[in-house]
């Protein structure tokens, strides 16, 4: 994400490469995921395992604005690259510390990753149908939260130092307190001094909003329909053909639409259910209540805003190799002076080691050329 808008990126990868140029779907033996993932990033093969390789890295941290790391403290400290070390090095530098729990607290070591931090936050408690069980994302949510809100540490600490001299910092980012944060609102709602049950499990709706769900249209397709507000009810009430003063006694009001939820559910269900998607869309955008159509990826090639913004974009190129183009969905938010851009899908293994190392003028130290002994288990 920060690539996207001008960082220059170095990756660090083991000798063999990043384990995740094999995981998941693959075009003629190259991973789609790894040209997404890794866009915008040159490629630095280190093997961390010797002097040398960890005089390198020190090297680099030495004079880079920012160093990011996931992996557990014990191996950091083997590399040398643990934060106080490379403090030591580069006292303006900004260590990111990665981890499914934080860097302390009674988890702090243990393994994880965006999927346990769904779970362990409350989210896959909340999702799903409520006579049904806990379910997962079909998208790695939690992994995605907590890039963002890396990159949100990233920029406050990177402000920090320059307007306010603050130097270097530590920046803390467990994956389970962005998912957290999702839930802001219902654990705000949730009045437990008074004994009231804790939120659970409503499928597509909202306990403190309706009609707020997703509805099966006529021609099987399904829209997403949210306006929970007075105003916005009481246009809902008039698009459906309940626009009477009984009606809007009954709906009209928060509190008094709350008591019959289920009923203004199933009222908006049987509307959409006796129309087309199409309809269902068009009379409720005219009416101004929030819908939209539940585009399945097709769909989402298909359609005329996502193709006039720019949305998604084929990138060649990188590791990509001869395969063809990778399909991207193009950098976010979009700033009218300095916008994002994908320069590069991501690269070969060590594909800039010797650029890299020759741009930050590294030079091995003879004595550092020894094999390490084998590194005890973690």
């Amino acid at each position: 994400m920060l690539g996207d808008f001008g960082a220059d990126v170095v990756k660090w990868e083991p000798p063999g490469g990043d384990p995740l140029r094999a995981i998941g779907a693959q075009r003629e033996g190259r991973s789609l995921l790894w040209p997404y993932i890794n866009r915008n990033k040159r490629s630095v093969v280190l093997d961390l395992e010797t002097a040398e390789g960890r005089g390198a890295l020190r090297h680099l941290a030495a004079r880079s604005d920012v160093l990011v790391a996931n992996h557990p403290e014990p191996v950091l400290r083997r590399w040398g690259a643990d934060r106080a070390t490379l403090h030591a090095l580069n006292p303006d530098l900004i260590v990111v510390g990665v981890s499914c729990y934080g860097a302390d607290g009674p988890y702090r070591d243990r393994f994880g990753n965006g999927s346990l931090a769904e779970g362990f936050a409350g989210l896959t408690h909340l999702t799903g149908d409520a006579d049904g069980p806990p379910m997962l994302p079909s998208v790695p949510l939690g992994d995605t939260l907590t890039a963002m809100s890396g990159v949100i540490g990233v920029l406050l600490a990177c402000r920090a130092r320059e307007v306010r001299g603050a130097g270097g910092q530590y920046v803390d980012v467990s994956m389970y307190e962005p998912v957290l944060g999702l839930l802001g609102p219902a654990i705000a709602g949730w009045d437990a001094a008074s004994g009231a049950p804790a939120p659970a499990r409503t499928g597509s709706r909202v306990a403190g909003g309706v009609p707020r769900n997703v509805y099966r249209t006529r021609d099987g397709h399904w829209a997403v329909v949210s306006g929970t507000t007075d105003r916005q009810v009481a246009r809902v009430l008039a698009v459906i053909g309940r626009d009477t003063a009984d009606d809007h006694a009954r709906y009209g009001t928060s509190a008094a639409r709350l008591a019959h939820a289920d009923e203004l559910d199933a009222l908006v269900a049987a509307w959409v259910a006796a129309h087309d998607r199409d309809h269902v869309v068009a009379a409720l955008v005219q009416a101004r209540i929030p819908v939209a159509p539940v585009n399945d990826f097709a769909a989402l090639l298909a359609d005329p805003h996502i193709a006039a913004r720019g949305n998604l974009s084929a990138v060649s190129g990188g590791d990509a190799g001869e395969s063809g183009p990778v399909l991207m969905p193009a950098p976010a938010p979009r700033l009218s002076a300095t916008p994002g851009r994908i320069a590069a899908p991501g690269p070969g293994a060590g594909e800039h080691t010797a650029e890299v190392l020759a741009e930050y003028d590294y030079r091995a130290d003879p004595r550092d050329t020894a094999k390490s002994p084998p590194a005890p288990p973690d």
